[in-house]
């Protein structure tokens, strides 16, 4: 079975830690879509995809390597956070009657057992038993889930001192990008997201599946509108570009660049025209 997996990890400062990622990912058969880090959400997105089996062996690797290395209470950066490990979805590239849900149970428990990390199942894996999407899960973030009592799916019900907790599943395909203007007023981009978070929860169809958020990119000097588009056939990317551009010029706040974070489909393409995409982000096929 062909597999996607796109990990997010809670270092975007530690340049050794990047290249020895790489160094883990190249060279095993594996197409690595993305794996790039950011210094003010401090964060690093890989995005690999291949043969299942060896790609949950390579995300064990990389946890390795990773955990030896963060520590959360040390960790400043503007994206919200519960994990080092913070999100690790999974998507289906074939029809193969892989039983992917065994997998990632299995994986979890895993990595639940090797390194005492609470992990909770989402989206398509989610079993019943809490929230199933990834911000409510990740609403406390780790300062608010330490001393509490959890209810993981696996591993123990106290926050990891170091490493926080992990949120893993098959779920859909989403687009994740920036869009990010030329200014210090982060009271823009937050009344932006504000906005099209409210009209979303109205049932504005310019909105469905849209998750924002406003965020400063200090060392840029740039202020930033993050974007989730978890339906992008209903709602695809230049139509919520156009939006938000068109908003900045009633406010006169410049447009600096757009940024697709991760993959897209090939599918997506043709309505996402606004995003700068490189030839490795896209999905072929689908």
């Amino acid at each position: 079975m062909r597999l996607l997996t796109v990990p997010n990890w809670s270092f975007g400062r530690d340049r050794d830690l990047l290249n020895i990622f790489r160094d883990l990912l190249e060279g095993w058969g594996l197409a690595i879509h993305f794996l790039r880090s950011d210094v003010d959400h401090n964060r690093t997105v890989s995005a690999i995809s291949g043969d299942a089996e060896l790609i949950f062996e390579r995300l064990e690797r990389l946890a390795e390597a990773a955990f030896e290395r963060i520590d959360l209470n040390r960790h400043v950066g503007v994206h919200p956070r519960i994990g080092a490990l913070d999100v690790c979805p999974f998507l289906r590239l074939d029809d193969d009657p892989y039983p992917l849900d065994l997998k990632i149970e299995a994986f979890a428990q895993r990595l639940a057992e090797r390194f005492d990390l609470p992990i909770y199942l989402y989206e398509k894996s989610e079993r019943g038993r809490h929230a199933f999407d990834l911000p409510t899960l990740r609403r406390a973030g780790f300062g608010g889930l330490l001393g509490q009592e959890l209810t993981p799916d696996f591993g123990p019900t106290r926050t990891h001192q170091f490493l926080g907790a992990t949120v893993m599943g098959e779920r859909d395909f989403l687009i994740a990008m920036n869009v990010n203007f030329r200014s210090d007023d982060l009271g823009f981009v937050k009344k932006l997201a504000r906005n099209m978070r409210a009209s979303r929860d109205d049932g504005d169809p310019r909105f469905t599946g849209v998750r924002a958020l406003g965020l400063p990119l200090v060392s840029r000097h740039l202020v930033q509108l993050s974007l989730n588009l978890t339906q992008p056939d209903l709602t695809p990317p230049d139509s919520v570009i156009e939006w938000a551009l068109a908003a900045a010029r009633k406010s006169g706040v410049q447009h600096a660049e757009n940024e697709l974070i991760g993959v897209i489909r090939e599918s997506d393409l043709p309505r996402a025209t606004r995003l700068p995409v490189r030839r490795e982000q896209v999905i072929a096929g689908l």
